[in-house]
């Protein structure tokens, strides 16, 4: 991790959805070659904040800073083009499709006239996967024979192709045992060793604890707590998840 200008970064963002003020003032950041864990209860805010990070949700207010730069992200194409690449809970894979067909469903390279150029997707793919050493047996294996573990290793780096410089992963280990979940952290790792941001959206202590640098907690909308995972105990993140701490301190 560096201590530069954070990656991305959010100030005093809140949204509100009618009647309902799903965001109050939250202060969020992420630096290059960190990873920061988001957690929080059932409607603490963490979906809402993800969708702002990723451009589906505009703040009501705050400011949006992408490399210490304010901007305006209309759209999550914007936020794309930007370099904040996002990886939901259900990962968008067609399983009758093979690795290579899911890296590049969409964004197919072609040759010279109407021909999709297989050799360019297959090399990319290749060279990718390789870098990031998934676990993944064949980049023409069909999608739907993966485990859990290696679909999850296909979304994060069908996520990489645009050279992202921020990487948002929705509950990457959800629903899967414990070898699959070992190889999905280990790829976090990787991705924080290639200088990328990345923030890990999770209920899972133990993984929080595992890979992250710092642990962010919302409660009930508002930041209640940015802790050292180096530094915390999983009583003080607990606390302010459940607001028995507030901004670190015990609640009276």
């Amino acid at each position: 991790m560096t201590e530069s200008i954070p990656a991305l970064e959010l100030r005093g963002i809140s949204k509100r959805f009618g009647a309902v003020q799903a965001l109050s003032e939250v202060d969020f950041s992420v630096g290059q070659g960190e990873v920061v864990a988001l957690v929080g209860d059932n409607g603490a805010g963490k979906s809402t904040l993800v969708k702002v990070m990723s451009g589906i949700y505009e703040p009501d207010e705050g400011e949006y800073r992408f490399g210490g730069e304010v901007v305006n992200v209309k759209g999550p194409q914007f936020a794309a083009d930007l370099g904040v690449a996002t990886v939901y809970q259900d990962l968008a894979l067609a399983d009758n499709l093979d690795v290579v067909g899911n890296l590049f469903l969409g964004h197919e390279l072609t040759s010279p006239g109407p021909q999709l150029d297989e050799t360019g997707m297959e090399h990319r793919a290749h060279e990718l996967l390789s870098t990031l050493s998934t676990t993944i047996p064949s980049i023409r294996t069909e999608v739907a024979s993966l485990s859990g573990g290696q679909r999850q290793q296909v979304a994060i780096a069908r996520s990489l192709l645009g050279d992202p410089k921020v990487v948002l992963l929705d509950e990457p280990t959800a629903a899967l045992g414990v070898p699959q979940t070992r190889q999905v952290l280990d790829l976090i790792l990787r991705l924080k060793d290639r200088g990328l941001g990345v923030v890990v959206i999770t209920h899972n202590m133990a993984d929080a604890f595992e890979v992250a640098d710092r642990i962010h907690v919302l409660y009930l909308g508002r930041g209640n707590g940015d802790f050292q995972a180096a530094d915390a105990t999983r009583e003080d993140v607990v606390g302010a998840i459940t607001g028995l701490r507030t901004n670190g301190k015990a609640s009276a």
